[in-house]
């Protein structure tokens, strides 16, 4: 009889299951809107006012070239675009477009509702404990305010 410890004995598994899961549910509706997650972290930290490369990156936890790379692509797409800073020549600022603009809110839904199907079955204590949980394990010093939608 083994003592090894199996696969499905190790909370790193189902994690990286439940991930899996609601990232790729997640993916594949923001597919329809021609989105991918990670534009859409873009898109949405610049909605709620990070609006450089710097904040973005700094907000979504990534390195600047990446975000970079994203706004590039979310450019081509016409729904950000870069403004300069009129305060200062050094500062390029992103701006999503009216496209954009609108789109936000509809992919924040998806989120929203990609979070219910997964998550709704948790009562809002359990969800906060999850998430403090999950913070305290990723190193997150500050928890989010009831009010932080960013």
């Amino acid at each position: 009889m083994s003592t090894t410890s199996g696969l499905h004995d190790h909370l790193g598994y189902w994690l990286r299951r439940l991930s899996d899961e609601v990232h790729g549910r997640f993916e594949a509706e923001l597919d329809r809107h021609g989105v991918t997650v990670s534009q859409w972290g873009v898109m949405v930290g610049v909605f709620h006012g990070h609006d450089t490369t710097k904040a973005v990156a700094a907000h979504m936890d990534i390195d600047p070239g990446a975000v970079s790379r994203l706004v590039d692509r979310l450019m081509a797409k016409g729904l950000i675009r870069r403004e300069p800073d009129p305060a200062s020549r050094r500062i390029v600022r992103l701006v999503l477009t009216d496209e954009g603009q609108a789109l936000v809110p509809v992919l924040a839904e998806i989120a929203d509702r990609n979070d219910a199907h997964y998550f709704g079955s948790l009562d809002a204590a359990q969800r906060r404990q999850l998430e403090a949980w999950i913070r305290r394990l990723v190193g997150e010093v500050h928890p989010a305010s009831e009010d932080d939608n960013s």
